[in-house]
Parts: structure tokens; C-alpha cells; sequence
């Protein structure tokens, strides 16, 4: 997902792929624990992910704070 989709993205929406890719991730490394991934740079990528998302939310949270004082 680029950062011009991540943008167009609603707040809800937003929560709920970090939700989603969270419990991507979670079970991701889990399999891999157990199991070696064919491809572990996928967690990698899940867990940069997770942190643009969580990045244009707290963007967002900022930018209504500021025009709210």
C-alpha cells in the first residue's frame, strides 16, 4: 500500500488495517518461530506497515488538536 492510498484512508478505516496487520504480524512471527518462513522479509514489510499507519493516524490526531485550540 503506498502512502497516497494510506492517505485516502478514513480514521476508522485506518484502525481497522492496523488492527488487521497487527494480527498479520503476530502470526506471522509466530509461524516463523516455529517454522521458517519462505519468505520473512514479509514481516518486515507487515511491521512498516503497521507503522505508516499508525504514523498518518497520529498525523491526523495533531493536525485536529492544533486547529481545535
Amino acid at each position: 500500500m503506498k502512502n497516497v492510498e494510506i492517505r485516502e484512508l478514513t480514521a476508522k478505516e485506518l484502525t481497522e488495517r492496523i488492527d488487521t496487520e497487527k494480527g498479520n504480524l503476530v502470526r506471522m512471527q509466530i509461524n516463523h518461530t516455529i517454522s521458517p518462513l519462505d519468505h520473512p522479509h514479509h514481516i518486515r514489510e507487515t511491521r512498516r506497515m503497521v507503522a505508516q499507519l499508525r504514523t498518518e493516524l497520529r498525523k491526523r490526531q495533531v493536525i485536529k488538536n492544533k486547529k481545535s485550540q
